[in-house]
């Protein structure tokens, strides 16, 4: 993140500059610079104002409106959270009556922004001091929000009544940035953390998705985050921030709102799903039910089996409108047969195929192609779903629900 600099548009003239630009957009990016430098504004200025333009174009998608007074680098907005799930982060704290909140690793301050919304005493602290100064220019409009540029590690939390924490999971170099796999590499690590919350201390940490599950402490709650079908993080809660009777738990967000699932059971303790044939509808859970480990779980919410028991398809003899899974709606099972496949799509009149898999080592790409090549412009749509039932590998033709 150092490497990205911001200091052009701190100042009167690039402020002023851009906040006069309107919405980007890449195709009148150059002829805009052009008329930027013929009004006698400096390249740097011109750049500094243009690159912050685009990344708040970017942003939209995190920050809404926010977004159009706020400053960023490429690598914060990567890793800042989106500002709906910043707002349940606050509302633990709230909820948990703690009031000063230091916020360790704040990059661009979106879990600041959330917490001083929610009236907390907030210290954001980021140890990158490019990253620190745009985290100052998103809070200025909060009084109960300060900003200090130092080492996360070296902050005395004793003042404070909780602590929020989002590590740096990224590590950037002369050619870009690259995500960091070991927790023990994050800055700062997951031992401080763990000590933190060993010593009683109401903590919640930020950590990435794909987390394995050994990794996760035995004394916290773990919640994997879905936005729009995107999982985005898993947020460790200790303490009197984490739920009585939680220990895993699937947060999915919708156009349709919010919806949990919970389990108190720890990983592997979970109950079992039986596992049965393919018929009456498939249901493609979300990526955060299955890192959840909760897939079972959903399972006996829909009366339904899985098709093999390590992989995520659970079918049900009749249809439950879910917000934790895709539902479709199975039409028939073939063996997995490219030639015959092949021939299926040809008589069927098939020009367009959308192709799920799951517990194969196929891509939808290379199957699409294989299938629909020779087979002329059908006006038909098919979905196929790959999967492998034991030992033998099938395709099951199915449409989506209406609706979903």
């Amino acid at each position: 993140m150092a490497s990205e600099n911001i200091a052009d548009i701190l100042t009167p003239e690039g402020w002023e500059l851009l906040n006069s630009l309107g919405p980007y957009t890449e195709a009148d990016s150059l002829r805009l610079t052009g008329q930027l430098r013929k009004a006698g504004h400096s390249a740097q200025v011109v750049a500094a104002a243009l690159t912050q333009s685009r990344l708040r174009a970017k942003a939209s998608a995190k920050f809404g409106a926010f977004a159009e007074r706020m400053v960023f680098t490429a690598a914060g907005l990567e890793q800042a959270t989106r500002l709906t799930v910043a707002a349940r982060h606050a509302q633990r704290f709230v909820d948990a009556g703690l009031v000063r909140v230091a916020d360790l690793g704040c990059g661009l301050g979106a879990d600041s922004m959330a917490l001083a919304t929610l009236e907390r005493d907030v210290t954001a602290v980021e140890l990158d001091e490019t990253t620190a100064a745009a985290a100052t220019m998103n809070l200025l409009p909060f009084r109960n929000a300060r900003v200090v540029n130092a080492d996360a590690s070296s902050v005395d939390t004793a003042a404070y009544d909780g602590v929020w924490l989002d590590p740096a999971r990224r590590t950037t170099t002369t050619s870009g940035t690259s995500r960091l796999f070991d927790p023990e590499a994050f800055s700062p690590p997951l031992s401080f953390v763990q000590h933190l919350a060993d010593g009683g201390k109401p903590v919640g940490v930020k950590m990435g998705p794909g987390m394995p599950h050994a990794a996760i402490p035995s004394t916290c709650e773990a919640q994997w985050v879905s936005v729009g079908g995107d999982v985005t993080e898993v947020a460790l809660w200790f303490n009197t921030l984490r739920r009585e009777g939680v220990r895993r738990a699937a947060l999915v967000i919708g156009p349709q709102g919010a919806a949990e699932l919970v389990s108190a059971a720890n990983f592997g303790e979970g109950p079992t799903a039986a596992v049965g044939a393919p018929g009456g509808y498939l249901y493609e859970p979300d990526g955060a039910v299955i890192r959840a480990e909760l897939v079972a779980d959903l399972a006996a919410q829909l009366g339904g089996h899985l098709l093999d028991p390590m992989i995520a398809y659970i079918c049900a003899p009749s249809y439950t409108d879910t917000p934790f899974a895709r539902a479709y709606r199975v039409l028939e099972v073939r063996p997995y047969n490219v030639k015959a496949l092949r021939s299926w799509v040809r008589s069927e009149g098939i020009g367009v195929l959308d192709i799920k898999k799951r517990g194969t080592a196929v891509t939808p790409e290379e199957v699409r192609k294989q299938l629909l090549t020779g087979s002329g412009k059908g006006r038909r749509k098919a979905t196929l779903v790959l999967t492998r039932i034991g030992d033998e590998r099938v395709a099951i033709v199915v449409e989506p629900v209406a609706g979903v």
